[in-house]
């Protein structure tokens, strides 16, 4: 445990207060305290919000309609570098991640490349570096997604990021841990854009953002760009014009040897290549997170509309 924990605060570069240091400590017991996988296992994770939750269910479902593998699933745990480490640990076998989250907070590269070199990259990467492969892209792309509230943006005319500058001198802005931490988050982001706010940020979970920034708590926030409340809410995406965040493509991080146990996991995954769209990807997080539907029941029905 102390071993990964030095790891885990050496990468967050964070300082805990004794009620953070209980959740890590926790979350640490979790991770240390699960076996490896079996043979005829696979164990699933997912990082800490909705859309990871629905991925990594989508991909459970998948593997026991196309498979005699059995799935233990392990959900929420926590961001990315948590599952980066339950990956390398063998605590779990595979999770969903994003090309630009890989290439930036795990690999530490700059985000430089179009989207088919960046997906290169990390294939490459991941698997010269930590054994681990990376399956087909699955369609959407979640980049960040620099939002204000809707009547904000009519009321001055805001269509893109350069445009708001103007106006965050005087503006409060809400972010998640990781978008603050990150080496594509905030504080490249402030410099590429020359930004500055009327308070320090604040930092809170990445579901509670949005509402924050329609209860007017907040007038900026960074969301996801497939988060489905955007619409609901009545919140404008401001266009990222100097192409600051990478492309986040989602992909399946499964672990190689895995993979040379179960070939039969390749081909799930490349039935998935493709298959979920922005769109997609927008309804089925406001179906969980507006509507309040199952995950287990939302995944099931999208499985049997795209006739997987």
């Amino acid at each position: 445990m102390d071993a990964f924990l030095a790891v885990l605060m050496s990468q967050r570069r964070i300082e805990l207060s004794p009620g953070r240091w209980t959740v890590v400590v926790w979350i640490v017991a979790l991770l240390t305290g699960c076996r490896p996988s079996h043979p005829n296992r696979i164990v699933i994770g997912s990082k800490n919000f909705t859309e990871q939750l629905i991925l990594g269910e989508l991909f459970a479902q998948q593997i026991e309609r196309k498979t005699n593998l059995a799935v233990e699933r392990r959900f929420y745990l926590a961001g990315t570098y948590i599952c980066h480490q339950a990956m390398l640990a063998g605590r779990i076998d595979l999770y969903p991640e994003y090309t630009g989250t890989a290439l930036t907070a795990v690999l530490k590269e700059k985000p430089e490349g179009d989207r088919a070199q960046i997906y290169a990259r990390v294939k490459t990467e991941y698997g010269n570096r930590f054994g681990l492969g990376v399956g087909p892209t699955l369609g959407f792309d979640d980049t960040f997604a620099i939002e204000v509230r809707g009547e904000d943006a009519r009321r001055l005319h805001l269509a893109d990021m350069s445009q708001a500058a103007a106006y965050t001198p005087q503006w409060r802005a809400g972010f998640g841990y990781e978008f603050m931490e990150r080496p594509d988050g905030y504080r490249g982001w402030i410099a590429a854009y020359g930004l500055r706010f009327a308070e320090p940020p604040r930092i809170m979970d990445l579901g509670l953002l949005d509402r924050a920034l329609k209860d007017k708590q907040v007038d900026l926030i960074a969301g996801n760009m497939t988060d489905g409340r955007i619409a609901a809410l009545d919140l404008a995406v401001l266009e990222d014009d100097r192409h600051y965040f990478p492309p986040y493509e989602a992909v399946p991080i499964l672990r190689q040897d895995v993979l040379a146990r179960h070939p039969e996991l390749g081909a799930v995954f490349d039935e998935l290549s493709g298959k979920i769209s922005d769109n997609d990807m927008r309804q089925l997080n406001y179906a969980v997170d507006g509507e309040h539907l199952d995950v287990k029941q939302v995944v099931r029905s999208f499985i049997e509309r795209k006739g997987l």
